[in-house]
């Protein structure tokens, strides 16, 4: 089997040392970096399965370096994990929106870091699987139209392309987590998701792995992009007490 390879972005050579150690004993192939060109450098050098990214960084901190990585057709689609003492909800959000995957506090469980990552390399594998690129065996074929597009409510989702389409947004390239996401609920209409099934589902989290704030924060930046109304949505929807849904057809 191909080693999986994780790049470690850390400034911090005892936290860097500390997840290098513990992802080598999981048998992954780690590479670090100490600032944000050097990573990018890195990453252009021999491009990861996997970023493990701190956000506060001499010169060229974490969110710039992944919104880097998101606009560099190389890097685009290699999965960002943040791991950083930046925990506010406002500064997940600016690392959703700069493109990443994933977000874990400082400081962090060790167990809880080794969840997320084998998690989001199932996510992305089962992914590449549905979508039938390349390293897939077969492509999934999904529930609308054909295989290679979902169509509900004026919206389109390519699974080729990763990319939302309506006459309201446009076309709208997404982040592999906001695609995986859509994805899942897009696939399923009308059926109501809570944030813990979401998690095991689109996230491949245990129980104990992953948090609520998560999918909320997802959900939240999700809407921004695609809602004409991000604070009234009317096709990614609430239901209070439940979770969320795709609104299948317009409400009378």
């Amino acid at each position: 089997m191909k080693p999986i390879n994780i790049l470690v972005i850390e400034d911090d050579e005892i936290v860097s040392r500390t997840i290098e150690r513990v992802l080598r004993r999981d048998e992954f192939k780690v590479a670090t970096a100490k600032s944000g060109v050097e990573g990018l450098q890195a990453a252009h050098r021999h491009v990861p399965d996997l970023v493990v990214l701190d956000v506060i960084m001499p010169g060229m901190d974490g969110y710039s370096v992944c919104r880097e990585m998101r606009a560099d057709p190389l890097l685009e689609d290699v999965p960002i994990l943040f791991l950083t003492a930046k925990i506010k909800d406002e500064d997940k959000i600016v690392g959703f929106k700069a493109g990443a995957d994933d977000y874990l506090g400082k400081p962090f469980n060790i167990d809880e870091l080794l969840l997320r990552i084998h998690a989001i390399l199932r996510r992305v594998r089962k992914s590449n699987f549905q979508t039938g690129s390349p390293n897939s065996s077969d492509a999934f074929v999904q529930p609308n139209i054909s295989n290679t597009l979902i169509v509900i409510n004026g919206f389109t989702l390519n699974t080729r392309t990763y990319e939302l389409s309506s006459d309201a947004t446009g076309i709208i390239r997404l982040t592999p987590v906001q695609y995986d996401l859509l994805y899942h609920l897009m696939s399923h209409p009308g059926e109501i998701f809570s944030p813990a099934r979401l998690l095991d589902e689109v996230w491949d989290y245990p129980s104990d792995a992953g948090s609520p704030d998560l999918v909320r924060v997802h959900i939240k930046n999700l809407r921004e992009r695609i809602e004409e109304d991000p604070r009234n949505p009317t096709f990614l929807r609430t239901v209070a007490g439940y979770g969320y849904t795709i609104q299948a057809e317009n409400p009378e």
